[in-house]
């Protein structure tokens, strides 16, 4: 998910997105214990994506507040 395609989101639509990455972080990590991941960067993507999230919920909040 990139940038443009989060802005697109509304508000509910990214608290759900948000709570859906933080549970496949979760499971990506449950699974490095468990067993092999074949592809470690889904790590990062997952990481990135919650940070993009995260940061329009913020810039959205901040500028309901001005």
């Amino acid at each position: 998910m990139n940038g443009a395609e989060v802005r697109k989101l509304t508000d509910e639509e990214i608290k759900v997105e948000l709570k859906r990455s933080r549970e496949r972080l979760f499971g990506l990590r449950v699974q490095t214990v468990t067993e092999k991941i074949e592809d470690i960067s889904k790590f990062g993507k997952t990481r990135k994506d919650i940070a993009r999230m995260l940061t329009e919920r913020n810039r959205r909040i901040q500028s309901a507040k001005a």
